[in-house]
């Protein structure tokens, strides 16, 4: 076991490095439908009564109309950027799950992930190599992603959110479910050295449907 700084490294037998399954990304591409994502977010807007009227008796209906397109705007940023992360989360979870499929065909790396063994390997630990291994990811940060994931199996479409949902929601909240994961598995658990494994990052589109 190698220890640098607070971080403890499995020990890899051999001194080859080890080819890992390609990591396979649905990026979301340019919204071709925008004008349909934009009224379901005008609909969740006037549904949720978000801009009240009694609050701005003096507005024209020019201003109220800006207010209501600068929130349906905001809204589908919002919704948007949690459908790349859930993507995201979605791919590393298979990989995980291919990655673990590769470790017990090998007899070099299937001890590593033994949790009667210490130090070992747990799941997070895959998430870390992504990490270690400098993935780019974009305005995309893993542990949100995984956290997403794991909150839900299929990313449902905008209409099913609220605007309390989208708008309000801490960005902490997918991250303490990416913690409460790592939890499951011993405070022993170990990092895999980067060194030692290879990976391809493949990424295709994904169509948007609604």
């Amino acid at each position: 076991m190698d220890i640098i700084g607070d971080r403890k490294f499995v020990e890899v037998p051999g001194g080859k490095t080890h080819e890992l399954p390609p990591l396979l990304v649905k990026t979301v591409p340019d919204v071709k439908r925008m004008d349909k994502m934009m009224c379901l977010a005008a609909e969740i807007i006037e549904q949720e009564e978000m801009i009240p009227i009694p609050a701005l008796p003096f507005a024209s209906d020019e201003i109220l109309e800006a207010r209501k397109m600068d929130l349906a705007l905001n809204l589908v940023d919002q919704y948007l950027g949690l459908l790349s992360h859930w993507h995201w989360g979605d791919a590393v979870i298979e990989w995980i799950r291919q990655c673990e499929i590769t470790f017990g065909t090998r007899l070099e790396l299937r001890n590593l992930l033994r949790s009667d063994l210490w130090p070992h390997a747990g799941r997070s630990s895959f998430v870390k190599l992504l990490e270690d291994k400098s993935v780019q990811t974009g305005s995309v940060h893993l542990d949100k992603a995984v956290g997403i994931r794991l909150a839900y199996r299929r990313m449902p479409p905008l209409g099913c959110y609220t605007d309390q949902f989208l708008f309000y929601l801490s960005e902490s909240a997918f991250s303490n479910v990416y913690r409460s994961w790592m939890g499951i598995t011993p405070s022993g658990d170990a990092s895999l050295p980067p060194e030692r494994f290879h990976f391809d990052v493949v990424s295709t589109s994904v169509e948007i449907v609604h």
